[in-house]
Formats: structure tokens, C-alpha cells, sequence
């Protein structure tokens, strides 16, 4: 069964090294919290909101110990007024038997506004641990 996973985080300011550090972070708390080798994860895209272009999200993915072969691109998002600055958007779709409710996904940084219901759910899966 193949599920998607969703994750977001947020940087401080539009540095290659931030989007780098927060987006290998994300992809790593993801896949560990999911019970997730990079064997088994099928495909990953990263969108950004329109105020990132200091760097590709991407390359941190590609990078990683055993992850260079899951297939990565890169988007933006839509650019809608009000919507929640220097964003990284992760859907990861992996091979897992685990049950919707059972995915967890994973909401950092001032990216927990986004799905405070989700990233709530998780907090209480963790500490249930």
C-alpha cells in the first residue's frame, strides 16, 4: 500500500544553508516516525512558498545516507496573500502497511499553525510511546 505523509517547517530567512538543515531535518523526523527506510519510500515533493529561491530543498533530500535514489522534485507554492511566510511543504509517498490513522505527519517551527489538529495528533502518539 502506497501512503502519503505529510510534514511542513519553517525557516527564519531565505538562506540556502536554513533550507538545507530544515528540510533534511523534516524528511529524516518523517520517514523515523513513520518506521520508514529509503528503500521504502517511493517519491518525495517539496513545494516552497514564493519568498525561498536562495536554494533547492531537493539537494537536501538527495544528499542523505541511502536516500539518492528516491526521486525528489521541487515546486512552489501557491502565493496566496496572508498565507504563512518562508514555508517547506514535504508529501512523501512510501510503501508502508500502516493505516491512515496511523501515519504520522509532521508539522515543525511555525509550521505547526498550519495542521495544529495533525501536529497535535502526533505530540499525543509520541508521548502515548
Amino acid at each position: 500500500m502506497v501512503r502519503g505523509i505529510r510534514g511542513a517547517t519553517c525557516i527564519t530567512a531565505d538562506e540556502e544553508q536554513q533550507i538545507l538543515q530544515e528540510t533534511a531535518a523534516l524528511a529524516r523526523e518523517m520517514a523515523e516516525q513513520n518506521g520508514l527506510e529509503p528503500e521504502e519510500i517511493v517519491s518525495v515533493i517539496i513545494s516552497t512558498t514564493t519568498d525561498i529561491s536562495s536554494g533547492f530543498p531537493a539537494k537536501a533530500v538527495r544528499t542523505m545516507d541511502g536516500w539518492e535514489y528516491v526521486p525528489v522534485m521541487c515546486t512552489h507554492e501557491m502565493d496566496v496573500p496572508g498565507s504563512l511566510p518562508l514555508c517547506i511543504r514535504l508529501l512523501m509517498h512510501a510503501n508502508t502497511t500502516k493505516t491512515q490513522q496511523e501515519i504520522r505527519h509532521i508539522y515543525k517551527n511555525e509550521a505547526v499553525r498550519l495542521r495544529p489538529d495533525l501536529a497535535g495528533a502526533a505530540a499525543e502518539k509520541e508521548e502515548a510511546r
